[in-house]
């Protein structure tokens, strides 16, 4: 008698989350190789570990000053952890699939599909070469942008090479940086008066998280805004908004403060907007972020846990569901059964997936938050800081990262990969194989608000 193994496919699901695992695992063993270390000898496991998750899940979290604890090898590794968490372990995979000349099967368009949260699965593979090629085309302009400010810094070579990685490293939304050399840990805050930087980066980290779908809108459509995907709209309206009202927010009352008396007006307007920016998504800073009172730090911590667009190099629960949640509680009040955006209902079933979103965010912020704050027996504050970028993949910190001690790092570990992989793509991971249930239990009302 012969007996049959049977296969177990695998989930778009479980394909992503095994992907980013292994381009994690991956980034870890090169970074602990002795070469990758300006000193002498590999890196701890946990710092490798710690780096090599943060710069896949385009965080920018850092235990060891980038610039002077990595090699020039060691550099080379995180960036390509960067771009590949950027764009998406799935879509490197298809790219290099069609460049093998293999079909591409119904399997790996619907895992693309999920990874860049398209809408549809037809012209997936049209969309992944269009999303390549940009992405190409944004970094390199990016980069030459750079070079007038690096190249007279820096020398020739370096500012070549610190033009590109910076370049990268903004539009994947990463927050990782090579100024070390100047001032460990100092992130950009060398650049605050640098309008031509400040403009480039803020640049790069908005056109990288508003999402593929709303470049594919704007290269179809151009200024046709009535055209555009309900989606598109949705971006680029909240976008502008949590641009905007953070900014006037950050310039008349926090940089309005007598630590910020001796900056420039120029600078408090450049520092105020780039704060704004940098916060929801990329990771970088221009000013002392320990100067801000407890009310900037607590906006911040709001912005960053919102994040950018879906199928976008930024993190976050995305400005989608924060337009979602809106628009479900202002059909709430006006009694209506659906919401609207843009002339167009929402399905409900939209709603209850923005919901759960927010509440899964909400949870492993709090719980990694209060671990951290017990754990370093530390003020909550700075606490709930960190466990918010991590979670939201943004990057920024209060200057605690590199001393919090080992069950801490691997909280923030643990967080940096569920905000990149995202929270509901491990839940349909681990419940995949299980049946949906066919009957459904009696109904009753509850009060609630």
């Amino acid at each position: 008698m012969k007996f049959r193994l049977k296969r177990r496919r695998l989930s778009s699901s479980q394909i992503i989350m095994l992907g980013f695992m292994g381009v994690i695992a991956l980034g870890t063993f090169l970074l602990m190789l002795p070469w990758a270390r300006t000193e002498t000898g590999g890196a701890p496991l946990l710092d490798a570990l710690f780096t090599a998750t943060s710069a896949t899940c385009v965080t920018g979290l850092i235990t060891n000053d980038t610039a002077t604890y990595w090699s020039g090898f060691g550099q080379v590794v995180i960036l390509c952890l960067i771009q590949i968490g950027g764009l998406g372990v799935i879509t490197i995979a298809v790219f290099i699939v069609k460049l093998s000349g293999r079909k591409i099967g119904l399997m790996q368009r619907s895992t693309m599909q999920e990874a860049i949260a398209a809408p549809q699965m037809g012209g997936i593979v049209r969309m992944t070469g269009f999303i390549l090629k940009m992405v190409a085309l944004i970094e390199l302009l990016g980069a030459a942008a750079l070079l007038p400010a690096m190249i007279p810094e820096f020398g020739v070579g370096r500012g070549i090479w610190y033009a590109v990685f910076h370049s990268v490293s903004s539009f994947c939304n990463a927050g990782f940086d090579l100024m070390g050399i100047k001032e460990q840990y100092s992130s950009l805050t060398s650049y605050t008066g640098n309008g031509a930087v400040n403009v480039i980066v803020m640049l790069l980290i908005v056109v990288g998280g508003i999402g593929f779908l709303t470049w594919d809108d704007v290269k179809r459509n151009r200024l046709h805004l009535r055209r555009y995907r309900m989606q598109s709209k949705v971006v680029l309206a909240v976008t502008c908004i949590l641009i905007v009202l953070p900014a006037i927010y950050f310039y008349v009352e926090e940089f309005s403060m007598p630590v910020w008396e001796d900056m420039p007006v120029g600078e408090r307007v450049l520092a105020a907007l780039f704060q704004s920016v940098t916060t929801r998504t990329a990771g970088y800073n221009t000013v002392d972020l320990t100067q801000l009172t407890q009310s900037g730090q607590m906006i911040m911590i709001l912005l960053m846990l919102v994040g950018g667009a879906p199928g976008s190099t930024a993190g976050g629960m995305k400005v989608t569901t924060l337009a979602v949640l809106f628009a479900t509680a202002i059909a709430v009040f006006r009694r209506r059964p659906n919401a609207h955006i843009f002339g167009r209902r929402i399905p409900n079933d939209t709603a209850h997936y923005a919901a759960t979103v927010l509440v899964l965010y909400l949870s492993l912020f709090l719980a990694g938050g209060i671990f951290i704050g017990c754990a370093e027996n530390m003020p909550i504050v700075p606490a709930l800081f960190e466990a918010a970028s991590a979670i939201a993949t943004v990057g920024v910190t209060l200057g605690i990262t590199p001393e919090l001690c080992a069950a801490s790092k691997i909280v923030l570990i643990i967080l940096m990969f569920l905000g990149r992989v995202g929270g509901m793509t491990i839940v349909y991971a681990a419940l995949s194989t299980k049946h949906p249930y066919v009957s459904e239990f009696p109904q009753e009302k509850i009060m609630v608000g």
